[in-house]
């Protein structure tokens, strides 16, 4: 019998091992690498998201002690995160809470009412919206449907109108389809990052409420960007969005959802094919039991006080600023961001205020991913959109600030020169100038 200290310091330092039992463990730590340490550089994420997590965030996610999930201030964040994002959500919802996870958690957790043979009408018209398409289609395939086809089910009771890339969904093509199709449930983005594109929510509502179909909205972009209130769309039942975009939160927080009366009665009816991601059970940890507010929610399953605490803060900056005020922010940068890349001769296609989707001249169309790659290399964190055809993406998530967009629009003209684009720097400058001093003289 060997003694493990011997045994350890043998193994490793004379590279034999001291008795039988260490024989393997010897080989295998000569095949172990260890790499260096991963160091990520700060970057500017001017992307459609994820945004630019506040620096106010990043501490208090840092400087939280190690707790329990259940620790009392753990559970006392949550409670009061469950009342600011009434707050944000603009709402009396009482089933209105985060989803652990990103944007998708969320929407997962709102598409899980969604059982098996529902009658279901989806509007696509990007790539996010086509992603939650293909999640719905999952969520209602029979079992034969899903067998037939895993990763893509055909379900014959979910019907999706595809919108093309670059057009928004509007009213009159969302009455003609529930009047035809007459489902149970609708669903439709807000917001469509994939080309930028804004669609028409009051449209959508209002034609809910005439055919007594259920709407559910992904509002992963325009949550903590656009000024509006749920409560004011009586159509839509369910409402899911994400941490890292307009809430400006870390990726992997707490997505809001929002769920009306309507909706929980119907999940009551019908249950969910799901435990972790089950709206109801969620909603017990963050203290919404039986159909009421209580102190302090019941395990479901085990949350971070670190995420309880970046998230609390951030939805604090946010009521601060207020939504109104960050809408008008966020429209206002973005004029000025339009006008600056329409200077450089882009055509701009998008209507969202956090994100300008456009065309580079047409001398160099077909050149999108690599003026891309060459901004990321440089620290310049913009996209291409994931969806034919190929435009550029340029964020203002969380950067809403004169010398923020100043610096994008700089580096993006310097990009543009490296592709052999003529730029007129004067002619951006005018534009920053004109804006800019006037939105100083007027504070």
């Amino acid at each position: 019998m060997c003694q493990f200290a011997t045994g350890f310091h043998l193994a490793i330092n004379e590279r034999r091992p001291a008795c039988p039992a260490y024989s393997r463990v010897d080989a295998d730590m000569t095949d172990t690498q260890i790499f260096p340490k991963l160091e990520i550089p700060e970057t500017i994420a001017a992307g459609p998201g994820p945004g630019n997590t506040d620096a106010r965030v990043l501490a208090s996610f840092a400087n939280s002690g190690l707790a329990d999930h259940m620790q009392a201030d753990v559970l006392r964040g949550m409670v009061e995160c469950k009342l600011m994002l009434r707050q944000l959500w603009g709402t009396d919802n009482l089933h209105t809470f985060g989803v652990a996870g990103t944007g998708f958690s969320g929407l997962d957790v709102m598409f899980n009412a969604i059982l098996p043979g529902d009658r279901v009408v989806a509007f696509t018209n990007g790539t996010f919206s086509g992603l939650d398409g293909l999640a719905i289609r999952m969520k209602a395939a029979t079992a034969q449907e899903l067998a037939a086809e895993p990763l893509n089910p055909q379900a014959a009771s979910v019907t999706v109108i595809e919108i093309p890339h670059g057009t928004s969904i509007d009213a009159a093509t969302i009455e003609a389809a529930l009047a035809t199709h007459a489902p149970k449930w609708a669903f439709m983005a807000h917001w469509e990052t994939g080309s930028g594109r804004t669609n028409d929510v009051r449209g959508f509502s209002d034609a809910c409420e005439k055919h007594d179909v259920m709407g559910m909205v992904d509002a992963v972009s325009s949550l903590g960007v656009a000024d509006f209130r749920i409560d004011d769309y009586p159509g839509i039942v369910a409402w899911a969005s994400c941490p890292q975009k307009g809430v400006c939160c870390l990726p992997l927080t707490y997505a809001p959802v929002s769920f009306a009366d309507r909706y929980i009665e119907a999940l009551k009816a019908g249950g969910a094919r799901s435990y972790v991601h089950h709206p109801l059970l969620e909603a017990r940890h963050w203290g919404i039991v039986d159909g009421k507010d209580v102190e302090a929610g019941s395990y479901h399953r085990t949350h971070s006080g670190y995420a309880v605490a970046a998230f609390h803060e951030a939805l604090r900056i946010t009521l601060q600023h207020t939504v109104a005020r960050r809408a008008r922010d966020y429209a206002f940068h973005e004029k000025v961001l339009r006008q600056a890349v329409t200077a450089m001769g882009c055509e701009v296609t998008s209507d969202m205020t956090s994100l300008v989707v456009l065309n580079l001249p047409g001398d160099f169309a077909g050149r999108e991913k690599e003026l891309v790659q060459t901004c990321r290399a440089q620290g310049f964190g913009i996209w291409p959109t994931l969806s034919e055809p190929v435009q550029v993406r340029i964020g203002i998530l969380n950067l809403l600030t004169p010398a923020a967009i100043t610096d994008i629009v700089n580096r993006f003209a310097q990009a543009m020169r490296g592709l052999g684009a003529k730029v007129d720097q004067s002619a951006i400058d005018a534009v920053l100038a004109r804006h800019y001093r006037s939105a100083i003289a007027a504070e």
